[in-house]
């Protein structure tokens, strides 16, 4: 596979600089490559002085590990993250409306546009339906992976509406970056995001249940050993609100109530980073110590906000995927604006005839996998390894979607040889409450090895500071 046929953010294909860049590139020509890794190794330091690191599941499950750093910042023009923009909050609109609809009356699947197996997924919480949740939200927090494949080409890889994480990184990159290059900020008007945290309470606080003027709001943790607890506690302390674990709360009369030094305080909204099968012993998983007991009862009866809902991960199945742009047409009357990578459900015989003829060619993941498990990657795989993955497609070929690889962009990266591209993909966080909204900018991900197409930090990858600029060219 050859780096140089897929699309350079940076470059033209005659190497020439595109505009976007020029102003890094005048910088990079005068800052001398020793420079860069020093400012590197300092960025790294600072990050495990903070404590930025995640757990490793798996293989070497307790690891810790720093997700990489990169200090070259990806660039996005005003008109690009306005398509963007534009994009994923049709998308996650479409998405809230689509669980709104198969919580309640169900009506598209009485239109044949979803079929009825849906109800069998396993990520399809019957307690949830009927129940009505404020402002017909469910998703509140939604993280939706983005790949660019040309000047104007992009497509949605996949969409996080359970608990998805990677903003702190967004944020702490951006600290780090102005930290590290003031004076690289002076050459270009780069839209701020600092302000995401406000954002998020505004919006969570305005979920509260109705009656509620004064919501008191919390975030729901498993505890320190959890992948993302850095981003839990740092979240929290951003918003100003509790971080609490499930034994800091209980239910009674219809509310849930947090254990404080003055007495029991009545929370209102509950941030939760808790996987559905955890949150109550009572409802879902009877051996889970993290959850609290009778949360979903009285979540039911309209004690207590989500965020996000409960039953939000049928929607972002890979093979629910398939149906969100027929979801934008029916629930908003609108053609999608960003399209879906074209993909073959493997429980249709003819796409697991093709798929089974093609593996070397493919990109195949579980249905239900995230972080880069459970993947195969054709192109960059051994015959051994296709071999092995085809006798899993072959036992559970319901459990498999599969896509063309695609060519994703790349950006340049700070390697030790000096300045490289790198595949990269963005993820937004779209944030729903009295509206949806998002910051200008996303958890940028970047496949820290030449050739690599897999930018996951559970695989390897590391991350990168986007900014989005004001306008459509350098200042």
């Amino acid at each position: 596979m050859n780096i140089n046929t897929f699309f350079d953010e940076m470059r033209t294909s005659t190497g020439s600089v595109r505009r976007l860049y020029q102003p890094f590139s005048e910088w990079l020509s005068g800052t001398d490559h020793a420079q860069l890794m020093q400012k590197s190794r300092e960025a790294e330091m600072l990050f495990r002085r903070v404590g930025i690191t995640f757990n490793v599941y798996g293989d070497e499950a307790g690891a810790e590990r720093l997700i990489p750093f990169d200090v070259v910042p990806r660039i996005l023009a005003a008109t690009e993250w306005r398509v963007l923009s534009a994009g994923v909050i049709q998308r996650v609109t479409a998405l809230n409306a689509f669980l709104n609809d198969l919580y309640h009356d169900q009506e598209i699947i009485k239109a044949g546009i979803v079929p009825a197996s849906i109800l069998e997924n396993e990520m399809y919480r019957p307690e949830m339906q009927g129940v009505d949740v404020p402002g017909g939200i469910y998703a509140h927090i939604a993280g939706v992976d983005i790949v660019r494949t040309a000047e104007n080409e992009f497509y949605v890889l996949e969409d996080n509406l359970r608990t998805p994480s990677g903003v702190s990184y967004m944020l702490e990159d951006r600290k780090m970056m102005m930290r590290l290059f003031p004076e690289l900020f002076r050459r270009y008007a780069v839209a701020p995001v600092e302000h995401y945290p406000q954002v998020l309470l505004n919006n969570l606080r305005a979920v509260a249940q109705p009656g509620v003027y004064d919501p008191t709001v919390v975030l729901l943790t498993p505890g320190a050993y959890n992948s993302a607890y850095f981003e839990h506690a740092f979240l929290a302390q951003q918003m100003g609100i509790e971080l609490v674990e499930g034994q800091d709360l209980f239910c009674k009369d219809n509310a849930v109530f947090m254990r404080t030094t003055e007495g029991p305080k009545r929370i209102d909204v509950i941030y939760r980073r808790i996987d559905d099968d955890f949150l109550d012993p009572l409802s879902f998983r009877e051996d889970s110590m993290l959850g609290v007991p009778g949360l979903v009862s009285v979540y039911r009866n309209g004690g207590v906000t989500l965020a996000n809902a409960i039953g939000t991960g049928v929607a972002d199945d890979k093979a629910t995927y398939t149906y969100v742009p027929d979801m934008v047409r029916f629930y908003l009357g609108e053609e999608p604006i960003l399209s879906n990578v074209p993909t073959y459900k493997l429980e249709n015989s003819d796409d697991l005839k093709y798929v089974l003829e093609h593996l070397e060619e493919l990109v195949v993941k579980e249905v239900q996998g995230s972080g880069g498990y459970g993947m195969l990657v054709g192109p960059t795989s051994s015959k051994q390894q296709i071999e092995e993955f085809r006798a899993r497609i072959l036992a559970e070929p319901d459990n498999y979607i599969a896509q063309p690889t695609l060519a994703l962009s790349t950006c340049p990266t700070l390697v030790e040889q000096g300045v490289a591209p790198r595949h990269v993909d963005l993820r937004p966080f779209v944030l729903s409450g009295k509206s949806t909204t998002l910051v200008p900018g996303g958890l940028c991900r970047v496949a820290m090895r030449e050739g690599s197409l897999v930018v996951n930090s559970s695989q390897g990858g590391g991350t990168k500071d986007t900014w989005v600029l004001t306008g459509d060219a350098p200042c």
